[in-house]
């Protein structure tokens, strides 16, 4: 049946879609001619897919919803990065026809040549992330002015690194002083930092984000996963939890749903978010065994337990009652192991091909996330 909604709220064809979007314009309070204003705050790979996906799913409805991503300006790229696209380009008919359509083709000729320099965020419009240019996706709307993006945006999600997440915040809330409406802020950072002042603690994004703004914590959800960006965007099936307050997870879980991607809640805030912040570490470890070992899959599934049981260990420090560790958060920790930036890190680092003092961000693999 079209656009049956089935058990587990995946949603059976495009029908709902419409109807999603004007029961989340109602929760929010939106008249008829008003905009719901959502923005990206960060152009990362998942920052960037996360916009693209609903950008997909609910930007043709213009009349209804804004859906815009920011990202700083100024970040060249580089001639090598450059001709790859090039290549990426001209591998794909459809990215290829659209180009040419919206007259940005030669632009990216001329940057194969070394007659141009192109930047981050007006790539970005054209659908191509810096970090992911082997996936195009859809064309993007880019802001690269913070206070125009977010002073009056209903939903802000949180596409930073978490090392970057508390100053970039704490700039936001500048422009929130005189604002009526409080926000609907939607966290995918994935790392912590530690704190020994007044007692020793852990301190996770969302903690940041309302520590930086005021917005309560009742508004700040966690989004996570087990996902890969590129592979959702290339419509594998995957699923993610939206943790939070009862208030927006559940209306957020429902909206937020595609038939690839489907999106359970969890009222387990602390557990999820700590657990998406380490589970970055412990794939460096995973991608220094499986490089030291030659792969070898006793190996790795000890690493694994001891990867578990600390997990089981630290979450029950931190809460009364923690999330079971199974389903989509053992998921996410096991994908993560199994592949990404951070597992990719870890490998080159064992074969001695990276070194520490390269930094975090690291040439075609972007940030790697760790605790900060």
């Amino acid at each position: 049946m079209v656009g049956s909604v089935h058990v587990n709220g995946s949603v059976n064809g495009g029908n709902g879609t419409e109807e999603r979007l004007d029961e989340l314009r109602r929760l929010l309070g939106k008249s008829d001619d008003d905009l719901l204003k959502i923005v990206g705050i960060g152009a990362g790979a998942w920052g960037s897919v996360f916009a693209a996906l609903l950008q997909d799913a609910y930007g043709h409805f213009r009349e209804k919803v804004q859906i815009r991503i920011w990202r700083r300006p100024g970040r060249s790229v580089d001639r090598s990065t450059a001709e790859h696209l090039f290549e990426v380009i001209n591998s794909r008919e459809d990215v290829l026809r659209r180009l040419i359509r919206r007259c940005a083709y030669l632009k990216y000729v001329e940057a194969r040549l070394g007659d141009r320099t192109l930047y981050a965020d007006e790539i970005l419009r054209d659908g191509f992330c810096l970090n992911m240019i082997e996936t195009p996706l859809c064309p993007l709307k880019v802001v690269t002015n913070l206070q125009e993006a977010v002073w009056d945006a209903d939903i802000v999600v949180n596409g930073l690194p978490s090392t970057e997440t508390r100053e970039v915040f704490e700039e936001i809330s500048k422009y929130w002083k005189e604002r009526i409406s409080v926000p609907v802020i939607i966290s995918l950072a994935k790392g912590i930092e530690a704190s020994l002042d007044p007692i020793p603690r852990i301190i996770t994004p969302t903690q940041m984000i309302s520590s930086a703004t005021g917005v309560p914590t009742e508004n700040i959800l966690y989004l996570g996963g087990p996902n890969i960006a590129s592979e959702i965007y290339n419509k594998e099936y995957a699923n993610a939890r939206i943790c939070g307050s009862n208030k927006w997870r559940k209306p957020l879980a429902k909206f937020l749903r595609q038939p690839h991607f489907i999106v359970w809640d969890n009222s387990d805030l602390v557990t999820h978010e700590v657990m998406g912040g380490l589970k970055n570490v412990y794939a460096i470890g995973a991608g220094m065994v499986a490089a030291l070992t030659n792969e070898s899959a006793t190996s790795k599934s000890v690493y694994f337990a001891h990867c578990t049981s600390e997990m089981i260990f630290i979450t029950h420090l931190l809460t009364e009652q923690p999330e079971k560790l199974a389903g989509p958060l053992l998921a996410d920790t096991y994908v993560t192991l199994l592949k990404g930036r951070n597992a990719w890190y870890g490998q080159m680092l064992a074969k001695g091909e990276l070194s520490p003092d390269m930094g975090d961000s690291i040439k075609g693999k972007g940030m790697i996330q760790v605790i900060s």
